[in-house]
């Protein structure tokens, strides 16, 4: 075989492809295509004698993220049964009724603001948890609730506590401070871009339903409950209540991990919403398909990202990428960083992208003036893109919960992840967070 279809550059991207089209297609499920494709590549790549430590490795580095998928699915799912989320539903049905458009605005709102805690799990997990019946209800499209989910949460997590920001400060030693103030205006633009999103599919969905002004907002039946009646502990609201705000402000504040913080909830609202055996057993077997759903495909990712960065495919995109960049544009790699940040950040980890990529363009960026400040901004603008990876848990956890395929939504909402990556960009070059050129 020609050394150059061996090269670890173009293995990588050659195994991105292969998966992405794989999926996308619907040719393979998303845990068979993670498993399948990253070992046949990775015995293409002569790692054979190797590919069991990369797998175990990427498997453990993902455990940690598992158990807290698992165990928040579990405990969100109990809360459901509980009854915990019926008032928010009838109160979001009660403001939204059956507007698409109002409906579609809701969803951004409630999703911007839950995203302050800074974790996209919770955050989807409960955006969902609220929104998912009304839905249902009306007929909209759950590829809407899915975008607008992930496009709100991306922008929200440029804030200090949201984690992209803290990992470019701490890979090119910068104040936290300085990376984020400027990048707010972005922020805001980027979210006004949602909202606008959310009213251009809101109409649309008016258009599709045959809603029209003036029709009857109110809900004329029941809304149907999540779990059977007797699952329902209406006595234990308030418990529930405090416990869940325990928990958000646990996870918020890092009280503790977030796998024992989970755990830990999950033991104690299991306990004591449903003392007797039968009846745990009864919410467990509820519940088991969607636990280990998010178990394989979340382990399954561990061995695509294990194999990718141990046999040195991800660091060989990285550095092919940039050794294309010729001389006479160098002044200009902030730019040129923000737009690479689209592709590579769709195919990398926040951790290895962060640590491994950015660190290496702002050392090539600097010997052209350009300040490392301005690259760690740059690398932010491909978070609305890095929501859809394939290698990001809450993307599964999403699509379980919407009974979506991961292809079908990554499909939708890539365009629109796109075009507000491309508006923090410029508005970042246009209010000098970023130079256009050094």
């Amino acid at each position: 075989m020609p050394a150059l279809l061996t090269h670890p550059a173009v293995l990588g991207a050659a195994m991105v492809a292969t998966f992405m089209t794989l999926i996308m297609t619907r040719r393979m499920s998303a845990v068979a295509a993670l498993l399948a494709v990253p070992i046949a590549f990775g015995l293409l790549a002569g790692e054979g004698a190797g590919l069991g430590r990369m797998i175990l490795e990427g498997v453990g580095q993902v455990a940690p993220t598992a158990l807290f998928l698992g165990f928040a699915v579990l405990y969100f799912a109990l809360m459901m049964d509980a009854g915990l989320f019926a008032p928010l539903v009838r109160g979001v049905l009660r403001v939204v009724g059956r507007d698409p458009l109002r409906i579609s605005l809701g969803t951004a709102v409630l999703a911007t603001l839950v995203s302050l805690n800074g974790d996209g799990t919770s955050t989807a997990l409960i955006v969902i948890t609220a929104f998912l019946p009304v839905y249902r209800r009306v007929g909209m499209n759950p590829l809407i609730l899915a975008t607008l989910l992930g496009l709100s949460s991306s922008l929200v997590n440029l804030l200090p506590w949201g984690g992209p920001a803290a990992r470019a400060a701490a890979a090119l030693h910068l104040d936290l401070a300085d990376v984020v103030g400027p990048i707010l205006p972005a922020m805001l633009a980027g979210l006004a871009v949602v909202f606008l999103l959310a009213w251009l599919f809101g109409r649309a969905e008016r258009r599709r339903l045959g809603w029209v002004p003036g029709a009857p907002d109110a809900v004329t039946t029941p809304l149907q409950p999540e779990a059977e009646d007797d699952a329902r502990r209406p006595k234990l609201l308030g418990f529930n209540l405090a416990l869940t705000l325990a928990l958000l402000a646990g996870m918020i504040s890092g009280l503790a991990p977030l796998p024992v913080l989970m755990m830990g909830a999950f033991a104690i609202a299991l306990t004591v919403n449903y003392p007797r055996l039968a009846d745990q057993r009864a919410r467990f077997a509820a519940h088991a398909d969607n636990v280990l759903q998010v178990f394989l495909l979340i382990f399954a990712a561990g061995v695509f990202t294990g194999i990718l960065n141990g046999a040195g495919m991800a660091d060989a995109m990285a550095t092919a990428v940039l050794s294309v960049v010729p001389p006479e544009v160098g002044p200009s790699m902030a730019p040129i960083a923000g737009l690479a940040a689209l592709p590579l950040s769709f195919v990398m980890s926040n951790d290895a992208y962060y640590f491994g990529v950015v660190p290496v363009v702002a050392k090539a960026a600097a010997a052209f003036g350009v300040e490392p400040v301005a690259i760690a901004r740059a690398a932010m603008v491909g978070l609305p893109v890095h929501t859809l990876s394939p290698l990001l848990a809450p993307i599964y956890l999403a699509c379980s919960l919407l009974e979506v395929d991961v292809g079908e939504a990554q499909r939708f909402a890539l365009k629109w992840a796109v075009l507000v990556s491309l508006v923090l960009l410029i508005v970042m070059g246009l209010t000098g967070a970023i130079p256009w050129r050094a």
